[in-house]
């Protein structure tokens, strides 16, 4: 079986559209510093609660789970151990025994996992540039189906016939 990582902001979730949307509404400036000091105050069970999953991500997952192809595990950034949490608790409301890898934003996801032929979906280039680079496979999640120079999917059990 292949290692599949999917990403959890922008690809399960809508987190990044309610945070980005409640960093301007405060007045937050749009530099890393600013950013990342806002994103470890955040109230993360508030964000999820308020987010949504993107095109039925949660039963999109159990698809590919039960297709047999792929060992699944979602691999995440967070700035703050609350975020982990936060994170952590409505996965597992939604999915059992899944495997959940969280890794220090200012860390790439590459210096965690042995990327060697495995799958990352995740919707930020770059990691996945991280990734291509060190022997994995990147695939875009987009819901403009924009690979950016990667394979594209905009529901996450297209990975099933892909692979």
């Amino acid at each position: 079986m292949i290692n599949l990582y999917i990403d959890f902001d922008g690809v399960i979730v809508n987190t990044i559209d309610i945070t980005y949307k409640m960093a301007s509404i405060q007045g937050i400036k749009k530099d890393y510093t600013n950013y990342l000091q806002f994103f470890q105050n955040l109230n993360w069970e508030e964000v999820l609660e308020k987010a949504t999953p993107i095109n039925d991500s949660f039963n999109e997952i159990r698809k590919i789970i039960a297709s047999n192809k792929f060992n699944v595990a979602i691999l995440t950034h967070v700035t703050s151990i609350h975020e982990a949490e936060a994170k952590i608790k409505l996965i597992n409301k939604y999915l059992e025994n899944m495997t959940i890898i969280t890794v220090p934003k200012s860390v790439s996801k590459t210096k965690v996992i042995n990327t060697k032929g495995s799958i990352l979906i995740d919707d930020f280039p770059h990691n996945l540039d991280d990734w291509s680079n060190s022997g994995g496979y990147g695939v875009r999640f987009d819901l403009d189906l924009d690979g950016k120079g990667y394979p594209v999917i905009d529901r996450l059990s297209q990975i099933i016939s892909m692979f």
